[in-house]
C-alpha cells in the first residue's frame, strides 16, 4: 500500500467554534493561530465548498457505493491509517492508528457494556482509506453538511468559502429545505462526500451488524452544524432526534482522547479483533 500525504484533517485540527470554549487550552489546539495552519485548512474548505454540489455527491455515490475498490478485513483497514502521513503537522509524532485505539479505549472506560460503541470508536475514521485510491483531501476529511438545500451559517467558513458553488444560486437548492420535505429525516438527505458517508455505505453494503446508534455515529460524526450547533433540525425526524445524543456522546471521545500516553496497540488488538469478528467479520468489500 502506498504512503499518502493526506495532510491534517480539518475537522480535528481546526474547530473555530470550540476555540473560545473550554477546550482552548488543549495541547492539540495550540497552533490554531498559526497563519500557515489557518491558510492550509481554509484552502481545503474553500475547494470543498466550491466543488461539493448535489451533482458531485451523486457522482461519488455512483463511484464508491458498489464497494469495488478493494477487499480487506477491518483490522487491516485500521492499521492502514498509519500510511496516511501528515508531514505538515509538527504535533503529530505517532501513528494515526493510535488515535483509533485511543478513541476506542476512552469509550471502553466509560461505556464498558457497549462493545459496539467501542468498535465504532476504533473504526470511525477508516473511511479515509479512500485517499489510497486517489480521492483528494477535500473529498475525504473535514466537516460534512447537506447538499441540495441552503448551506447554513454554522458550516465552518460559511461566509467566505461558498461563493463559487453553483448550488448557492440555484432557485431550489438555495431554499431552506431545497429538494427535501420538512422533517423528512436525515436518512433521505444527501450529505457532502467524505469518509463518514463512505464508511457508512461500506458497513451497509457488507451487512455489518453494528446497531443503528453506531451507524449514526459513523455517518454523522463530522456533521458539526447538526450535532454541535443545532442546525438542520427542520430536516430531522423523530428517529434523528433520538440518535442525536448518541452522536454527541461519541463526539467527545473522537476529539478529546488524544493524550501523550500512547496505547499498547499489539496488546489491544486481540480484544478489538473479537469485536470485529462479532460485528464486521471476515473480509469486507471496499
Amino acid at each position: 500500500m502506498r504512503v499518502v500525504n493526506l495532510g491534517p484533517d480539518p475537522s480535528l485540527v481546526y474547530r473555530p467554534e470550540i476555540v473560545e470554549k473550554q477546550y482552548k487550552d488543549k495541547e492539540v489546539y495550540r497552533n490554531f493561530e498559526s497563519g500557515g495552519l489557518f491558510d492550509r485548512v481554509f484552502n481545503t474548505y474553500k475547494i470543498m465548498h466550491s466543488i461539493q454540489t448535489l451533482d458531485f455527491v451523486k457522482l461519488k455515490h455512483s463511484e464508491w457505493s458498489h464497494c469495488s475498490h478493494s477487499q480487506m478485513g477491518v483490522m487491516d483497514a485500521v492499521m492502514s491509517l498509519d500510511q496516511l502521513v501528515d508531514e505538515s503537522d509538527p504535533d503529530v509524532d505517532f501513528p494515526n492508528s493510535f488515535h483509533a485505539f485511543q478513541t476506542a479505549e476512552g469509550i471502553r472506560r466509560e461505556h464498558p457494556n457497549n462493545d459496539w460503541f467501542q468498535l465504532v470508536g476504533l473504526i470511525h475514521d477508516i473511511g479515509k482509506i479512500m485517499a489510497f485510491w486517489g480521492e483528494p483531501q477535500w473529498a475525504v476529511v473535514g466537516d460534512t453538511f447537506p447538499v441540495g438545500c441552503r448551506f447554513q451559517n454554522s458550516i465552518v467558513f460559511r461566509e467566505n468559502s461558498f461563493q463559487d458553488n453553483p448550488n448557492t444560486s440555484d432557485p431550489v437548492y438555495s431554499t431552506e429545505c431545497g429538494i427535501y420535505a420538512n422533517n423528512c429525516g436525515l436518512e433521505k438527505v444527501n450529505m457532502s462526500w467524505g469518509h463518514d458517508e463512505y464508511l457508512y455505505r461500506v458497513m451497509k453494503y457488507n451487512e455489518c451488524s453494528i446497531p443503528e446508534e453506531g451507524l449514526y455515529m459513523i455517518r454523522f460524526h463530522s456533521f458539526y452544524p447538526w450535532h454541535s450547533n443545532g442546525d438542520y433540525m427542520h430536516l430531522c425526524n423523530e428517529k434523528d432526534l433520538r440518535m442525536l445524543p448518541w452522536v454527541q456522546e461519541f463526539n467527545k471521545f473522537d476529539l478529546y482522547t488524544k493524550t501523550a500516553e500512547l496505547p499498547d496497540v499489539e496488546a489491544l488488538k486481540p480484544y478489538y479483533q473479537s469485536l470485529i469478528d462479532k460485528y464486521c467479520p471476515g473480509t469486507l468489500k471496499w
